[in-house]
């Protein structure tokens, strides 16, 4: 990981992993999204965290998108191809990843910045921040984020804002269904903090199994995603942590969550 444009905190039960390019406002480039990616990975083995948290160093950013000047002038066509796919690599790294991931939202979040919140599980943004796709304003499409955009998004909203390269409001993102929480900018970390305590009280094994059930199914055919559906609650049930919880119930008290 690259220290300087990623940094990684352990607050409590979760891991807070920053863009740290506030001046460029948190402008993504194959540094920083190979930094993001081991950072992820960093938090999935650490089998004492229950949640990420992403954001964007300063107030003004969580990202602006991609840095247009992030490749060195003498790397090849190749070279530059490969690199590029550093924005795939970072999103499934997120898929994969069995912690949850918030996307704390604290300013603009826009084209690839927009892509990677989308591709956190779970986005509290603080209320006048900016969402959008404005590559179209440059002769750019955002080919790399469509693959979140469309699994996010309604589709007629998803081409306004692809074709336009307006921006939404985070009261009209909320309305979409694609900001979680919507709070007042001093209200952003209590929120944050407040959702990873409300995770981290959860079976750690069971959030595991599930986030990780919910993206696999969501291409398979309806027929495919019921039997793969069918055969997790299968695995679900032989769980201890099923025991713990329904006794826990019965007897109004927390559960005692075994991670088994």
């Amino acid at each position: 990981m690259t220290d300087d444009v990623v940094l990684y905190e352990v607050r409590g039960p979760a891991a807070w992993i920053t863009i740290n390019r506030p001046d460029q406002r948190n402008a993504l480039n194959p540094a920083v999204m190979a930094g993001l990616a081991d950072a992820v990975g960093r938090a999935a083995r650490d089998e004492a965290l229950r949640a990420v948290v992403l954001t964007g160093a300063g107030d003004r950013a969580f990202s602006a998108g991609g840095d247009l000047g992030g490749f060195g002038p003498d790397a090849s066509k190749v070279a530059q191809h490969t690199a590029r796919g550093a924005m795939a690599r970072l999103l499934e790294a997120l898929q994969e990843c069995p912690l949850p991931v918030i996307a704390r939202v604290n300013g603009r979040c826009l084209a690839g910045g927009f892509g990677l919140a989308l591709g956190c599980d779970l986005i509290v943004a603080s209320e006048g921040v900016e969402f959008g796709t404005p590559e179209i304003d440059i002769g750019l499409w955002p080919y790399m984020i469509t693959a979140v955009i469309q699994r996010n998004m309604p589709r007629k909203v998803a081409l306004d804002l692809m074709l336009t390269g307006r921006r939404m409001d985070a009261a009209e993102a909320a309305r979409w269904g694609i900001v979680s929480r919507v709070v007042p900018a001093q209200g952003l970390d209590a929120a944050v903090d407040e959702l990873v305590e409300l995770l981290a009280g959860k079976s750690p094994l069971i959030v595991r199994l599930g986030k990780s059930s919910f993206y696999r199914s969501q291409d398979m055919t309806f027929s495919d995603a019921l039997a793969y559906l069918h055969s997790m609650l299968t695995v679900n049930l032989e769980a201890e942590d099923v025991v713990e919880g329904v006794s826990a119930f019965m007897q109004k008290r927390p559960p005692e969550w075994k991670g088994r």
